[in-house]
């Protein structure tokens, strides 16, 4: 017989990594090219004028501006842009 209780083993003692997903800049914020809007899994929401889209479909910024989001067509798809704005063009013009 055991002189000490056993420690048993625990079924569930396991989890996964967060994936942090979701928007990460908002409409009106001013973003930097190469900056995440958002992360997603499939297309969600799709990409519009000035942004990329990643091979894990996420959105980011291909030119500075501020972020703005709007729905189109019939079916109300959701679409993010960057819109080059004259203040963010002239203070990068001034780099």
């Amino acid at each position: 017989m055991a002189h000490k209780k056993g420690q048993g083993s625990i079924k569930n003692g396991r989890d996964s990594k967060a994936q942090f997903r979701g928007v990460k800049k908002f409409g009106g914020q001013v973003v930097r090219a190469g900056n995440i809007l958002v992360r997603q899994v499939g297309s969600t929401v799709h990409a519009g004028p000035g942004v990329g889209l990643g091979k894990d479909y996420t959105l980011f910024a291909l030119v500075d501006g501020t972020v703005r989001f709007y729905k189109r067509g019939r079916e109300r798809q959701a679409f993010v842009a960057v819109d080059v704005t004259q203040a963010v063009a002239v203070a990068v013009a001034a780099e």
